[in-house]
């Protein structure tokens, strides 16, 4: 998969929507909230006549675990490529800032750049990404 700054930026809104996804698909299938309605046309009598048919809706279960697979491919993906940056501080700095979820501030503070918050940003996150072609 390939890394994208629109990919870095959604990572943490995907990973929040994992859970809902997973509790969501649990609650299709062991709750009634997994069954849907559809309308059939009956021609026993020789003309149409709808008839609902009520029934576990597949289409839709399979349509939301696919998309939960899609988010946690996509997940897998960025944790994959910061975990093979080699440089030890920018790993650091994309691991707090994407992955632990860090403000800026506080990865200044802890890199030692307490009164520049946008050094961790600009100097070492922008520079790899530039570094890397990616945009």
């Amino acid at each position: 998969m390939q890394i994208t700054r629109k990919l870095l930026k959604d990572y943490r809104k995907i990973k929040q929507e994992i859970p809902l996804l997973e509790m969501e698909l649990k609650e299709m299938r062991e709750t009634d909230s997994g069954i849907g309605n559809s309308t059939i046309f009956d021609y026993r009598t020789g003309q149409a006549r709808p008839q609902s048919v009520i029934g576990f809706d597949w289409e839709r279960y399979e349509r939301r675990t696919a998309r939960l697979e899609k988010k946690k491919q996509k997940v897998k993906a960025v944790e994959e490529w910061i975990d093979n940056i080699e440089d030890g501080q920018t790993r650091c700095v994309f691991r707090m800032f994407y992955i632990d979820g860090m403000s800026w501030i506080k990865i200044a503070s802890k890199i030692g750049y307490n009164g520049n918050p946008d050094y961790p940003r600009i100097m070492i996150r922008d520079k790899y990404l530039s570094m890397c072609g990616i945009k």
